[in-house]
């Protein structure tokens, strides 16, 4: 059945619309009860939810820095929102990553956890971008643990990480900060321009927005520029671009080019340029190219939804369609329309929430279906139950706020002006 697509006559702003704001808003507060209680682990951390929102594995689960670390932040926004109960989910999974995750002899933070240590004891890029998050948006709330977490990952980002020659950070090394390979990844680097971003806002120091800055220069500037708006995902240690990269973890390194990345940066990238005082003019011309080329290339025009991954010939490779890059693209449009919008972007907007109205959301069991068939029926082949609550939250609250940042501080100076 070929998708159904509208060009709408209906004026305005959907985002300004009465009605659709409470039903955002309705829906953020479906995931937030969600999760709040269901994923709690009074062992540390949080669990994995199944299909039906139980625990998975709950005698042993493995816990993975980056889902303690974003039910942190989303529950940051949560208790911003004054949302009782939040400050609860905050400490818990500050504390956890604190206590159990810091590697206490080499430092650095451990990938994953199990009740009796570390269950992969390897350092992360990826991981570390998610604990600054994490830390920037407990120091907003004023956790006692959130300025010596936001110090100590700060350093560990600086001494172990950060690569001055090319403006961007290595990805992985051994617990003992050995490093076991020479590859160098977009995914924690854009992940890390979030986290830089946030910790600007929460302390004021330039130099967090400059690095994140540098960050978006060598990957959208740069690489993404000279492949047609394309976001190259694999390189070396030199960052020269590997296009013949094969995937072993389709979820966090899929071959190929992956265009809910070009959507995500999309709206960074303007998040960036808005932080940054509008100085680089090269960034809002990068992201309606970033938005243009993801919908043009990544959407499904029969079926609907957005190819997971496409080859270098910009074919679908893996023609799955999961929720994040549907998320990421309703930041983005909400972005775009704050900041040069054009038609396009406001159809889009209402034709990507269409999709997760009719298709993600689980009504039988709650949360959303995370991953769907090419012809939009719900898989589970790259997650074994539901995904965690970061990207349906802020795809739910983004367009509740002005485009003026991250949506903590959006929320915050919300709740500020209306005191």
């Amino acid at each position: 059945m070929a998708e159904q697509i509208f060009a709408s006559d209906a004026p305005g702003d959907w985002r300004r619309l009465p009605a659709h704001r409470r039903w955002l808003a309705g829906q953020a507060d479906a995931l937030f009860d969600f999760f709040q209680y269901r994923a709690f682990n009074p062992q540390g951390g949080f669990f994995d939810l199944d299909r039906q929102g139980r625990p998975l594995d709950a005698s042993n689960p493995v816990r993975p820095i980056h889902t303690t670390a974003r039910m942190v932040h989303c529950f940051v926004a949560g208790s911003l929102l004054g949302r009782p109960g939040s400050d609860r989910i905050v400490d818990h999974g500050l504390r956890y990553l604190w206590e159990a995750h810091r590697d206490r002899k080499n430092g650095g933070y451990y990938w994953s956890m199990e009740n009796d240590g570390p269950r992969d004891a390897t350092k992360q890029g990826y991981g570390h971008a998610f604990v600054l998050l994490a830390a920037s948006g407990g120091r907003l709330l004023g956790h006692p643990l959130a300025d010596r977490m936001l110090a100590d990952v700060t350093e560990i980002l600086e001494s172990r990480f950060w690569e001055e020659e090319h403006g961007a950070i290595a990805e992985e090394f051994n617990a003992d900060w050995t490093a076991f390979s020479d590859y160098r990844g977009q995914n924690s680097n854009m992940h890390l321009t979030e986290a830089l971003m946030a910790a600007f806002e929460a302390t004021g120091q330039r130099s967090y927005l400059e690095k994140a800055e540098r960050i978006a220069d060598l990957i959208i500037r740069r690489h993404a520029g000279e492949n047609g708006f394309r976001v190259a995902e694999h390189f070396d240690a030199r960052w020269t671009l590997d296009k013949d990269y094969k995937a072993v973890n389709e979820m966090f390194r899929p071959s190929g080019t992956t265009p809910g990345h070009w959507l995500e940066w999309a709206r960074l990238v303007l998040q960036l340029w808005v932080l940054g005082g509008k100085a680089q003019d090269w960034m809002p011309g990068a992201a309606k190219e970033l938005f243009r080329r993801s919908v043009e290339l990544g959407w499904d025009r029969e079926k609907g939804g957005f190819f997971y991954t496409l080859d270098w010939s910009d074919r679908p490779a893996m023609r799955d369609k999961l929720w994040w890059p549907a998320c990421e693209a309703i930041g983005a449009a909400s972005f775009l329309l704050d900041h040069g919008a054009e038609p396009s972007h406001e159809e889009w907007y209402r034709r990507i929430w269409n999709l997760v109205a009719d298709h993600h959301l689980d009504r039988e069991h709650g949360g959303w279906h995370e991953q769907l068939t090419e012809d939009l029926r719900p898989a589970h082949t790259l997650f074994a139950g539901k995904a965690d609550i970061y990207h349906a939250l802020q795809a739910c609250l983004i367009p509740l706020y002005p485009a003026t940042g991250s949506l903590t501080k959006a929320i915050r100076e919300s709740a500020q002006s209306s005191a």
